[in-house]
């Protein structure tokens, strides 16, 4: 292999498996036969993405050192002039992640050897249980428990809770309608029943998804503190984040924090004050593996443990990334995951797998994750409205989602 092995050419790659756009990027090399993968994704803005990366990170990469990952990095994230924000740092994650898994295959070793080592064998993982009732969620955290799974977070009626009834002045506009109040009362009634029958053979997590004004947040993590939860997942919006104090001083609840942060100047306050037990920023939402693994660093002295974001509009790309940083990282938490179908396996090869509730890597290099085009090509993105971020209040309200 020559000592200068350069970016020949940037392909993005968009399909959608399971109906959820997802946005990948492959750097071909001029070293014949390598080349890397990298997730992109920002489902919400998925053409913005595609966008930035055909029309100028692309260009700007082609030509240039794949050893120099730090480098291309800082000149990626200022070349715009005006920087910061999920479409740039998500475009600019692809190229990233992709020049680490390149690294990788040009040194033999996973991204995970590269960062230093790992530290375990395997990623605990937590999943997702829902339903309408609480005798729904419990039949749902049952058969996880079944399946090998010992951190369940769990959920009724989806976030915010939009089963149950509502009143509603007339003419009102149409939306994604929850009550906040409600919400909590139905929620404290599920996680008492959940609890209650499962005792502490399993570790509940719950997630309010920021639905909830900072006082009442404050109250319901108060709350909730009877029942032992592993975390509190994003109790308040990165808007309001001077309430952690506030939350800190009336619940023991470890919380988990970061789903929407962009910058590190968002969660570098509640590292220093202490303020947050898990950081859950979304690997690619940040600008890749060059900051996740910045922000391990930052966040170990102070005791605070890693919990990446790992849902479905993450890419199976994006989560063997993921599973990289927790194999390596020292202060590494948990891992949420959302089981990827068969046929996101097909078009993304090499997928971690889920063994007893452990998440574990495969042995190839870099990644360890492929995409295969033609299959990804049976699955073209779709332009379409998104309507569950259309959140309002009863009265008809328009709130964050």
């Amino acid at each position: 292999m020559s000592s200068e092995v350069t970016v020949r050419e940037v392909r993005v790659v968009a399909t959608q498996p399971e109906g959820t756009p997802l946005v990948t990027v492959m750097v071909v090399t001029s070293e014949p036969g390598l080349y890397g993968v990298g997730c992109a994704t920002f489902t919400q803005r998925w053409k913005a993405v595609v966008a930035a990366l055909e029309s100028h990170l692309a260009p700007l990469a082609v030509g240039r050192s794949v050893n120099r990952i730090e480098d291309f990095w800082q000149v990626a994230m200022h070349n715009g002039y005006w920087r910061n924000g999920p479409i740039q740092n998500n475009a600019i994650s692809g190229l990233d992640q992709a020049l680490w898994d390149i690294k990788g295959k040009m040194a033999g070793m996973s991204v995970a050897d590269l960062l230093g080592g790992p530290c375990r064998e395997a990623a605990r993982v937590y999943v997702h249980a829902s339903g309408d009732t609480p005798e729904a969620v419990l039949e749902a955290t049952l058969d996880l428990e079944d399946q090998g799974y010992r951190y369940i977070r769990v959920q009724q009626g989806g976030y915010g809770g939009k089963g149950h009834a509502l009143h509603q002045p007339a003419g009102a506009a149409g939306g994604a309608y929850y009550d906040p109040r409600e919400y909590c009362r139905e929620t404290l009634v599920m996680l008492a029943h959940v609890r209650g029958a499962m005792g502490d053979r399993v570790e509940l997590l719950h997630d309010i998804h920021e639905r909830l004004q900072p006082v009442h947040a404050v109250e319901f993590a108060r709350r909730v503190d009877e029942f032992g939860l592993f975390f509190l997942e994003d109790a308040l919006a990165p808007e309001d984040i001077e309430w952690f104090d506030q939350l800190r001083a009336h619940s023991t609840t470890p919380v988990a924090m970061g789903e929407l942060f962009n910058h590190p100047l968002e969660w570098t306050p509640l590292i220093e004050r202490r303020q947050v037990d898990y950081l859950r920023m979304h690997v690619s939402q940040i600008g890749g593996i060059t900051p996740a693994r910045q922000v391990v660093l930052q966040a170990l002295p102070y005791n605070i443990k890693t919990a990446w974001h790992g849902p479905g509009d993450t890419s199976p790309v994006g989560h063997a990334a993921n599973l990289q940083l927790d194999l390596w990282a020292p202060n590494f938490g948990i891992q949420e995951w959302c089981r990827f179908s068969d046929a996101a396996r097909e078009v993304f090869p090499g997928t971690p797998e889920v063994r007893n509730g452990y998440l574990y890597p495969n042995d190839g290099p870099g990644l360890g994750i492929d995409i295969d085009e033609q299959a990804a090509a049976r699955w073209p993105c779709e332009t379409r409205v998104i309507d569950w971020t259309q959140t309002r209040w009863p009265d008809g309200t328009p709130v964050r989602p």
